[in-house]
Parts: structure tokens; sequence; C-alpha cells
């Protein structure tokens, strides 16, 4: 039967073949001789730290990580898990992008389960430094070990998981809120309050707004229930309360729960309904428990207000305000883009040439295409859809094909057959006019997103 060796022997081995005593050998490395000799001849011997290992390794030319796989076996002496060991290589483990051996571990740790609140606590360290990646395995592993469904921790790990999960790709994301939805009313009220907000902007992306407006109306309850319980808790001084422990200000989730109800509306085109609805978010000053950031929130929450009450004016054909809008949008940079949208929409709608508007925030749109927010790019889609439609109006159908096999392109990236399906649909329209070129692009694109996704048009 072949010996294993441990990572002793092989210590011991290596000082053997280069003919290190413990007194050169400390020289070298850098740890004292005394303790140098404990770690190898002392009864039961010392532990060896994960710098000691480091540093033995250093000392005799091996890479890093060389004695990890041995030393996972010192973290189990004796069969026990010793978390004083385990904290450390784990974490080292993170730093060298160890996956395997932090698996191993893990393995081995789970084998008794009252180490899973140790591995989330571990988990939750990672993902407050902004290890959010490097925290995935521990969260996963929390995941597949807790013995209680309804518990607060599982709930916490997968919301964990599903924020750091999100990208850009709208189906996926839709496939990770879907899978996360159990979770929600398990999860600490701060915490949902972000879960909420974050599930809402999905549904807003793919355009499904009656889910968009419940998940906002959820969160709206959930805000103003929390507002009053504390403001009833502090009602003598509420003058004085403090903000609340959430992510972001409490106002903005209670600000963004009507925002995004009016949006909805709006893009419903139930105009008068999405006015009512801007009006309840156009001035929140009321908000008590407001620090600085709050304050700030409140404000920026006023103009959305402003801006979205333009709109609103706009979509129902009344453009006295339209002057004050691109004002509007010239002081906040981050509106261009779904501003822009929105007037494309409304010249669409009401054969308006808006040519010198779009002119005059050419440098802005450029750079559009350079984001890679998910968010952002979901408003991008729809600008190309939009202003396709607005050049095939106004008889620039090379630029407006163009613009659509850049959605196509997009779409597929995004992995959004909304947005896919309806730059198919307007390129059919309009492909009488298309060149050669163009059309055998399309033909690309159409074939690549049907073979990729499964999907067929």
């Amino acid at each position: 039967m072949e010996h294993t060796p441990t990572i002793r022997s092989k210590i011991e081995t290596e000082l053997k073949q280069r003919g290190y005593s413990f007194s050169s050998f400390s020289k070298i490395s850098g740890i004292n001789r005394g303790t140098f000799s404990a770690m190898l001849n002392s009864n039961p011997p010392k532990p060896i730290s994960v710098r000691q290992m480091d540093l033995i390794t250093k000392a005799l030319g091996y890479p890093e990580g060389w004695l990890y796989e041995l030393y996972i076996e010192e973290c189990f002496y004796e069969g026990k898990g010793h978390w004083k060991r385990i904290k450390p290589f784990l974490l080292r483990c993170v730093e060298l992008g160890r996956q395997d051996f932090i698996q191993k571990v893990l393995s081995r740790l789970t084998e008794d389960l009252s180490y899973v609140p140790t591995i989330f606590s571990l988990a939750e360290e990672l993902h407050a430094e902004g290890k959010e990646k490097e925290s995935v395995p521990f969260y996963e592993c929390v995941i597949e070990n807790e013995r209680y469904y309804h518990s607060e921790r599982l709930a916490i790990s997968q919301y964990r998981l599903f924020r750091i999960q999100l990208g850009t790709n709208a189906e996926e994301n839709l496939k990770l809120t879907i899978q996360f939805s159990p979770f929600l009313y398990r999860l600490p009220e701060a915490y949902q309050l972000d879960a909420l907000l974050q599930m809402a902007n999905i549904y807003s992306s793919l355009h499904k707004w009656s889910q968009t407006i419940f998940h906002s109306q959820k969160l709206l309850e959930l805000a103003t229930r929390i507002y009053e319980y504390r403001k009833a808790q502090g009602y003598k001084n509420y003058d004085e309360l403090g903000p609340y422990s959430s992510e972001r200000s409490l106002v903005v989730y209670y600000g963004q729960a009507l925002l995004m109800q009016a949006y909805s509306l709006q893009k419903q085109e139930l105009y008068q309904e999405a006015k009512k609805m801007v009006s309840r978010y156009a001035d929140l000053s009321w908000f008590r428990g407001l620090d600085e950031i709050g304050q700030r929130e409140v404000e920026k929450i006023k103009m959305y207000a402003t801006a979205n009450g333009y709109v609103l004016d706009l979509l129902m054909g009344d453009n006295r305000n339209l002057g004050d809008y691109i004002l509007l949008l010239e002081e906040n940079e981050q509106e261009i883009l779904p501003g822009i949208l929105t007037l494309l929409e409304v010249a669409n709608k009401q054969f308006l040439n808006i040519d010198y508007i779009l002119n005059h925030f050419s440098d802005y749109i450029r750079k559009f295409s350079e984001n890679e927010d998910a968010l952002y790019m979901d408003d991008y889609c729809n600008f190309n859809l939009q202003l396709s439609i607005y050049r095939f109006y106004s008889k620039n159908y090379t630029l407006g094909i163009d613009t659509i096999l850049r959605n196509l392109e997009l779409a597929t990236l995004l992995n959004n057959s909304n947005v896919f399906a309806q730059s198919i649909i307007l390129f059919e329209k309009y492909k009488g006019f298309a060149t050669k070129k163009q059309y055998a692009e399309f033909t690309i694109h159409k074939k690549k997103f049907e073979k990729d996704f499964n999907f067929a048009f």
C-alpha cells in the first residue's frame, strides 16, 4: 500500500534532499528555529499556520499553493475541523482564486452541519468587504446544506446570489427573479426593500407592466409600513428620527415605487392615471428621518417628477413645455437617454421633426452605446427602435435599417427576445429598402439568435 505523504513528511523530505538543518532553513524562511522544530518534532506537533506554510513554500522556491492540498489535512487534524486554521486558509485560497481547495474544505466542513452558520458568517464578511464574486461558493454551500427551509440565513444567501448574478442578459435575469421569489418574504424587511426594487426593475426592462406595477405596489406598501412604524416609535420627537438601515434611503424606495408605477401606466398609454401617480412623488419633503443623502434623494425624485410631468404633457399632445424639458435634460445628463427616447416616441406619434434635438444631443447619444449597464442597455435598445421608426418616417431608409441591425446585435447580446422580435418585425416591414449586404447581415443575426436561444421567428 502506497504511503500518503503528510505536509510534515513533504517538508522533511525537501529539507533532507537540499541539506538544510533547522537552523539554516530558519534563516532563509524567516521562521524561528524553535517554532520550526516544534512544527515537525513535537508530539503532538505544533500546528502550521497558513503564513508559515507560505514562507516555507517561498523559501523552497515552489509556486504559491504548493502545499495547499496537504494543508487541508492540517485543517482537519485528527478528523476534526479547526476553524482557527480553516478560516485563514480559506481566505488565502480566495486571494489566490483556488476554487478547487475551497470546495474541498467546504465539502469536509459540511460533514458536520453545525458549521453552516460559520460558513454563512464568512460569506457575509467577504460580501461586506466588496468581494461579492468570491463569496458565491460560500453562499452556495449554505444553500445546499441549510437544514431549515424557512431560515433567514437561507433567504439571505438566496438574496445575495440573486443580486450577484444579475447581469445584462434580460431573460436570465427573469429566471433569477423567479427562482428567488419564494424567499422574498423570509428576508429581513431592510433586504426586502431592495429585492422588490430589483424585481420591479427587471420586469420593467422586459416590459411586463402588470408585474412591474405589482412589485412596485408591494414595495410602496412595505416602505409605508416601515415608515409609519418608525414614526410611531418616535412620535414625541420624530423630527429627530434617524435614517433607516437599508441599502438606500427609505425615501428612495417610497419614491421609486410610485415612479415605477407611473412609468408603467405611461407605457400602457394611461396618461391621466400616470399624471396622478406623478403628483404623489412630486414633493416628498414631508418625509421624516432624512439625513443629507436622503434630502438629496428627495430633490432628485422631485426632478424626476418634473421631467415625467413634461413627458406626459408631450405624449398627450401639449408641446408648450418642450423647451423647458430640453433644458432639464441638459442639466441632468443621466436623463438624456430616456428623455430623447420619449421625444422620439412623441415625434413618431405626432409626425414631428426633431432633427435639431438629435443633433444637439449627438455627443451624448454616441456615449450610450458604450454603457454596459443592463438598465441603460434596455433603454438604448428601445431608443434604437424608436430612432429606426423616426428615420423610416423621414425616408432615411439606409440609416434606419443600419440602426435595426445594430439592435439585433444588442438583443442577441442581452438575450432579449422582446427587443429582437420588435426589431425583426420592423425590418420585415421595410426590408424592400435594404441593400443585399444589409439583408445578408439580417439573415445572419436571425439565424444566430434562433440557434443560440432555440427560438424561432
